[in-house]
C-alpha cells in the first residue's frame, strides 16, 4: 500500500522542520561546506549537528564525501535552494503583511485619542 501524496509532503515538511536543519540547508546554498565550518556557522554542539545531518543525509536531501579526515556536505539538488529561497519570500510577505497590519493598528489607536 503507498502512502499518499499528502503524507508524504507532510513529512518531507516535518524533516525540515528544525532550526539546525534549515540553518544546514541556507549555509549549503552557495555550495559545499565541511562538517567544521557548518559548525563554526551555527555554533551547536557536534553531536547536535551530527544528529541533524544524518536526518538530512537519510532523507536525501543532503550528500556527503569524505576528503581525508574531512566530511564535506552539500545539497543533493538545486531544488531545495528553490525551496529555501521560496521559504523566505513567502515570510517576507508574510512578514510585511503584518507589519502593514499593525501600521493600520497604531493609526486607528491614534485617531480614537
Amino acid at each position: 500500500m503507498s502512502v499518499p501524496l499528502y503524507q508524504a509532503k507532510a513529512e518531507f515538511f516535518r524533516m525540515l522542520g528544525h532550526p539546525v536543519r534549515i540553518r544546514v540547508l541556507e549555509l549549503l546554498q552557495d555550495g559545499p561546506l565541511p562538517v567544521r565550518d557548518l559548525l563554526a556557522a551555527i555554533e551547536v554542539e557536534p553531536s547536535g549537528l551530527s544528529q541533524q545531518l544524518a536526518v538530512l543525509r537519510r532523507s536525501g536531501i543532503v550528500t556527503s564525501t569524505r576528503e581525508g579526515a574531512t566530511v564535506v556536505y552539500e545539497l543533493a539538488g538545486g531544488d531545495v535552494a528553490d525551496l529555501m529561497g521560496a521559504a523566505r519570500r513567502i515570510l517576507t510577505e508574510m512578514l510585511s503583511g503584518r507589519n502593514e497590519l499593525l501600521a493600520e493598528l497604531r493609526e486607528a489607536q491614534v485617531a480614537a485619542r
